[in-house]
């Protein structure tokens, strides 16, 4: 089995004078998931090399078991630091995608028109897609047959409260709950940062960091 894992090159918070990134729990903890289980994986970005992560991801209060893992991991350091262009790559290629997020890719990937046509290559070849947190605002302009991807569908993402926790309700260029909804799908949320996932026929959606881990486990579960 082969999975491409899509990460952002985006490091600018908005116009706060802060960065941001991918959030490296959701990075972490799903590469060990795949790789644990004897899966390939291909991490690639829109630049390329060595992608942003987010600095409040790695803050001592946020450190989770895969994260100290991988950061004593020279390998999977070199694999992150060494990411392949995100227009380099096809969905021909792969058997499935997972979208780790943060607040960068709501910047970069979820306007990415390298990013919105490899989501549809691969749904559209029946192959499933797995996001989470802020990653499933990457859908934003996914379409399939017509209409977008999330329309009638059950998912999940960053909820407004949560953002609203994080105090970058007016920061982000939209709010990810509020867009999934807008767009037709079936929202789904549990309380603020308790793991949850949602599977619908090939959409994977998990609601936050505390979900990366599920979200990841869900994914490989339906690959089989």
């Amino acid at each position: 089995m082969r999975i491409l894992m899509v990460l952002t090159s985006h490091d600018t918070l908005g116009d706060t004078g802060h960065k941001t990134g991918f959030w490296l729990e959701e990075f972490a903890s799903p590469y060990y998931v795949f790789t644990d289980a004897g899966v390939s994986v291909t991490v690639v970005s829109p630049k390329g090399g060595q992608p942003p992560i987010d600095p409040k991801s790695d803050d001592p209060d946020n450190q989770t078991e895969a994260q100290t893992r991988f950061k004593a991991d020279r390998n999977a350091m070199g694999v992150l630091a060494n990411t392949l262009r995100l227009d380099s790559v096809s969905a021909d290629d792969f058997d499935t995608v997972f979208y780790p997020g943060g607040h960068g890719p709501m910047w970069d990937l979820a306007e990415d028109p390298h990013s919105i046509k490899l989501i549809e290559s691969f749904y559209d070849s029946g192959k499933p897609v797995a996001a989470v947190c802020h990653a499933p605002g990457v859908l934003r302009h996914v379409k399939h047959k017509g209409e977008p991807i999330v329309k009638g569908k059950r998912v999940s993402g960053f909820t407004n409260t949560e953002e609203a926790e994080v105090q970058l309700t007016n920061v982000v260029p939209f709010l990810v709950e509020d867009e999934l909804k807008r767009l037709g799908g079936l929202y789904q949320k549990t309380d603020n940062w308790y793991a949850f996932c949602v599977v619908d026929g090939r959409l994977i959606t998990g609601q936050n960091p505390s979900s990366s881990t599920i979200t990841a486990e869900t994914l490989l579960q339906l690959m089989k």
